[in-house]
């Protein structure tokens, strides 16, 4: 019995596409797009239809290359235009994927929410975060499943809210500094009270009053209105306030004097360095002038005597190093170690004030 060979002369198959597919009234249609581009134009970053659709045909396969029947979009969408039908299975339609590809995503996303939910909760026992491999737990524990959909700092807030119905969990509490006209602090006391604000320390002298206080950053749009209705000034001090060393201050009457005397606690290091430094080469040096010139080892990128050769070695891993070697490409002069240190404090606040969702 002879048999046929048949043979795909009337197919046109499209690879290496993204296929967004959209079934209505029983029938599936699908676009051919660009894979990254299909995100792009859904956050509305990216505004031209010709760089999201490889064309603007409406198929039945796209795999296949088998197009849509003129009655079959009329019966769905009343209507033959292809470009309008295009936009709206480019709205509604799903982006298919496949199955190692979309696992891979949801992984990554699932472990992108559970960053954020560390960063922003603590243990009210402890005051302390909890590891991200505990919230991880903690997240499976309550069946949470990843919406590719929504963005990850919403979802986050989802988890936190959640988890507070099962678990000892709670909002880290944002540190913030309010400066007020004395003659409105009364009523910023009274508000204060009512959100169970824990306030940390308050100045009433001269014309205008500052209190700095730690809160639930559920209230901190409704303090900004506050603040904006009493004609006085917000500061935030730290996004998230946790039970460890970097996290409290002493002090906060005068937010000046709080960098200054880091400065100088730096400053203070360096002197200590220096001079221990200066000790091993003198003691290290006495037999040899050429040994003792050979143990002084000077970095030019940072313009700075580092010590030894294991000094050396590490101070180029430092942060100190690194940072001056990207002022280097950008043509910026030195800074030294304690300039460095401010310098990276004040990148880190606006990052975290950046980023941060309220």
């Amino acid at each position: 019995m002879s048999r046929s060979i048949t043979q795909p002369i009337g197919q046109k198959r499209l690879t290496n596409v993204a296929v967004v597919r959209l079934k209505k009234c029983g029938i599936r249609f699908e676009i051919a797009c660009y894979k990254n581009k299909v995100l792009s134009w859904r956050s509305g970053v990216e505004k031209d239809l010709d760089e999201v659709l490889q064309s603007q045909i409406v198929y039945s396969n796209v795999s296949k290359g088998v197009l849509a029947k003129t009655k079959e979009l009329k019966t769905a969408f009343d209507t033959d235009d292809q470009s309008k039908i295009c936009l709206e299975i480019l709205e509604k339609g799903e982006l298919q994927v496949a199955g190692k590809e979309r696992e891979s995503q949801f992984s990554s996303q699932f472990r992108d929410i559970a960053t954020i939910v560390m960063q922003k909760t603590i243990n009210p026992n402890t005051q302390r975060p909890y590891t991200i491999s505990m919230i991880e737990r903690l997240m499976h524990d309550i069946h949470f499943a990843v919406d590719p959909h929504n963005s990850s700092k919403k979802q986050a807030l989802e988890v936190i809210r959640e988890l507070q119905k099962h678990f000892p969990i709670k909002r880290s509490p944002m540190r913030l500094r309010l400066v007020v006209p004395i003659r409105n602090f009364t009523s910023l006391m009274e508000k204060l009270n009512t959100w169970n604000a824990v306030i940390t320390s308050k100045d009433e002298s001269g014309d205008q009053s500052s209190v700095v206080f730690e809160m639930d950053p559920g209230f901190f749009r409704e303090c900004d209105t506050l603040v904006r209705n009493l004609q006085g000034r917000l500061e935030i001090l730290a996004m998230s306030v946790h039970m460890d060393g970097d996290a409290h201050v002493d002090n906060f009457d005068d937010f000046e004097d709080i960098s200054s005397s880091t400065i100088k606690e730096s400053n203070d290091s360096v002197i200590k360095l220096t001079e221990r430094i200066q000790k091993q080469t003198i003691s290290t040096g006495n037999g040899n002038p050429e040994e003792k010139e050979t143990k002084q080892n000077r970095c030019n990128t940072c313009d700075a005597v580092v010590g030894d050769s294991k000094q050396y070695r590490e101070h180029f891993k430092s942060d100190w190093h690194k940072h001056n070697l990207r002022r280097k490409t950008r043509q910026l002069p030195p800074l030294t170690q304690e300039e460095c240190l401010s310098d990276l404090e004040m990148s880190d606040s606006r990052a975290d004030l950046k980023d941060y969702a309220f």
